[in-house]
């Protein structure tokens, strides 16, 4: 049976004898661990190191081995730009892009976003997320975080992250996700970085059409369904890294 996997905010440092975060040591605790128990710590910033636990009364202590570097990424790097879904959408979007290896994801605030964020709610909800994040990756053997950032309105999400190649999934789009990947593979090959963007329930805005047009960004279709905005989020990134051999 492999080792529990955990992520540490502390930094790791191989061969070090490591107090644990009062978070993670009550973890531990409550998945009932025993002294000697052997785990894999990872700190988000590459690779993992295998530990041994031990107790000293309320402390908990991991003596870690060195450095394993263990990498489970994509050969590319994926951005997603998805557009706030209503009730706990979002939690499963950011759950199912860890494990299917997003880089980032950019909450798009959509003018047909029903969920509205700001203030202390904003600061608890990407608190929130960030635990998915962590979690997911504990579980999928990701060493690497996904990063997660504030939502923003399309416009500023284009005007500040500028990219390549950028794709809006539009069930009107000029061209397949399928043909448009395969004419691109050569420029994607030379520069493997990809955002693509899905709008929330009620998709795109005609002025947020007409902006991501002003932005350059690709229009493309993806099947002959009209997929609910989860849906369309995760198909996309499991399609697009499949074609590509990412």
């Amino acid at each position: 049976m492999p080792s529990p996997r955990f992520y540490c905010s502390k930094p790791l440092i191989a061969h070090q004898i490591l107090t644990l975060p009062e978070s993670l040591a009550h973890h531990i605790r409550v998945l009932r661990l025993a002294a000697g128990s052997q785990i894999i710590l990872f700190d988000g910033l590459g690779g993992e190191y295998a530990g041994a636990l031990d107790f000293n009364g309320k402390i908990t202590i991991a003596a870690l081995g060195a450095h394993a570097q263990r990498e489970t990424e994509l050969l590319g790097r994926i951005t997603l730009l998805q557009g706030l879904p209503s009730g706990d959408k979002m939690d499963w979007v950011i759950e199912k892009a860890v494990e299917l290896g997003v880089s980032r994801i950019i909450p798009v605030a959509a003018q047909r976003s029903v969920l509205q964020l700001s203030g202390p709610r904003l600061e608890k909800r990407l608190l929130h997320w960030n635990k998915i994040i962590q979690s997911a990756s504990e579980q999928c053997g990701r060493n690497r975080l996904m990063q997660i950032e504030s939502p923003l309105t399309l416009e500023k999400a284009l005007s500040t992250h500028s990219a390549a190649h950028r794709l809006l999934c539009d069930p009107e789009g000029s061209q397949e996700l399928n043909a448009w990947l395969g004419s691109s593979a050569a420029s994607l090959s030379a520069q493997p970085a990809l955002t693509l963007m899905v709008g929330p329930e009620g998709g795109w805005s005609l002025q947020e059409l007409d902006t991501a047009r002003h932005h350059n960004v690709q229009s493309v279709k993806f099947g002959l369904r009209v997929l609910r905005t989860e849906t369309a989020a995760l198909a996309m990134v499991a399609a697009t890294t499949a074609v590509l051999g990412w």
